[in-house]
């Protein structure tokens, strides 16, 4: 057995990070130990509000820290691995924000590291560990809906601009709509199916520069440097055939943002938010079987079987992007340190899913199919009555 309390030391201060203070609080088997950000300051304000004895102003510092077990990387995503492989050579285990890294590379050599000193990366996102996937879990792993054979994945919207105040990075390489968002969904993928074994794609841009909608940069011209419209198929190890579209080029749509086929049935997540998806813990699921399932000649609305919402009591099921479990991943890693088993939301998964994605854009770029090396263990389903459960 690990130690009794795990020292948590926090870089990166922007806005996500308020919920994870708030709710790592929450679990005795961590401390909020130390933080920091390029602005002392800010971290002294931060950890004044939050009741955490050491701010720093600088990664340096903070990763200096001997008392530090576990950093929580929560920097831009251009600087994860980076900061990452820095922990790590600093002897500390680590839990990041995702993605992993911004290239296979990058997260090969993280997992690399790693390795080498016996160290435990985590990622995010952790949102598979949810009342709502893990409710679909529960589905599948019961055989409700038979042998698996496909699924679909849409994360469709039309972009950042409308609302960020500083978009550009969202039109470069390492984002874009399947590196930015799309980690949600391809890990709501391969945490219900596992590892995929190939992928094929196709992609383009509708624009080369974008116009900023938002404040405060209204009407600033940015340019587009990465394809904005990624249509996928991947071939699952056990056997399933997926297709994911990611796209910044929708203005709207009627599609299910996640639905996974079997020879019984088939489940689907579907938001009246396009951008609510897998990126919330909870939200509805619907079913349908061959139990309510009938083909009607000439149907009509009001003679079409209706979806099954199905009820579950799998915890931490918000359907707020204010509120909501993010840290949960990084409590059952310091979990799985301490037990000696492999966290649910692994280094390997967050490093198969970039795999997956980069190996998606080469496809579309080479217009071959490409073969993925990668894998990683299917993570054991969360119980209900965790933490108590680990």
């Amino acid at each position: 057995m690990g130690k009794e309390i795990y020292n948590i030391g926090i870089i990166g201060l922007g806005d996500i990070s308020q919920v994870y203070l708030n709710n790592l609080k929450k679990y005795p088997v961590v401390r909020l130990l130390a933080c920091s950000c390029r602005s002392l300051k800010k971290a002294k304000q931060l950890a004044k509000v939050h009741d955490i004895p050491r701010p720093y102003g600088s990664t340096a510092e903070l990763l200096a820290d001997s008392d530090i077990d576990v950093v929580l990387n929560l920097t831009l995503p251009e600087v994860h691995g980076p900061i990452t492989l820095a922990a790590l050579e600093a002897g500390k285990h680590v839990y990041t924000e995702k993605p992993l890294a911004k290239n296979r590379d990058e997260g090969a050599a993280i997992m690399a590291l790693a390795g080498a000193k016996n160290l435990v990366v985590g990622s995010a996102p952790d949102t598979f560990l949810g009342g709502r996937l893990q409710a679909c879990r529960a589905l599948i792993d019961s055989g409700k809906i038979g042998r698996i054979t496909g699924a679909s994945a849409f994360v469709v919207s039309h972009g950042h601009e409308w609302h960020h105040p500083n978009p550009d990075f969202f039109y470069q390489p390492g984002a874009g709509p399947l590196l930015d968002i799309g980690p949600y969904y391809m890990t709501a993928l391969l945490a219900l199916l596992g590892p995929v074994r190939t992928v094929s794609a196709m992609a383009n841009r509708a624009e080369n520069q974008r116009v900023i909608e938002s404040e405060p940069r209204r009407g600033e011209i940015i340019p587009v440097s990465v394809d904005t419209h990624i249509s996928a198929n991947l071939t699952f190890a056990q056997g399933a055939i997926g297709t994911l579209i990611a796209s910044f080029d929708v203005w709207d749509s009627e599609l299910p943002r996640i639905e996974i086929y079997g020879t019984e049935g088939t489940i689907c997540i579907r938001d009246v938010d396009p951008l609510s998806g897998p990126n919330l813990f909870g939200g509805d699921i619907w079913l349908k079987t061959r139990d309510n399932y009938r083909w009607i000649s000439n149907p009509r609305p009001d003679h079409l079987p209706e979806w099954i919402v199905v009820a579950h009591d799998h915890p931490f099921n918000e359907i707020s992007h204010a509120e909501n479990s993010r840290g949960i991943g990084l409590i059952d890693m310091v979990y799985a340190i301490k037990n000696k088993r492999q966290p649910r939301a692994s280094g390997d998964m967050a490093f198969h899913a970039l795999d997956v994605m980069e190996g998606i854009l080469e496809s579309a770029h080479k217009e071959t199919f490409i073969h993925i090396n990668s894998t990683f263990n299917l993570p054991a389903p969360l119980p209900k009555n965790f933490p108590d459960g680990k």
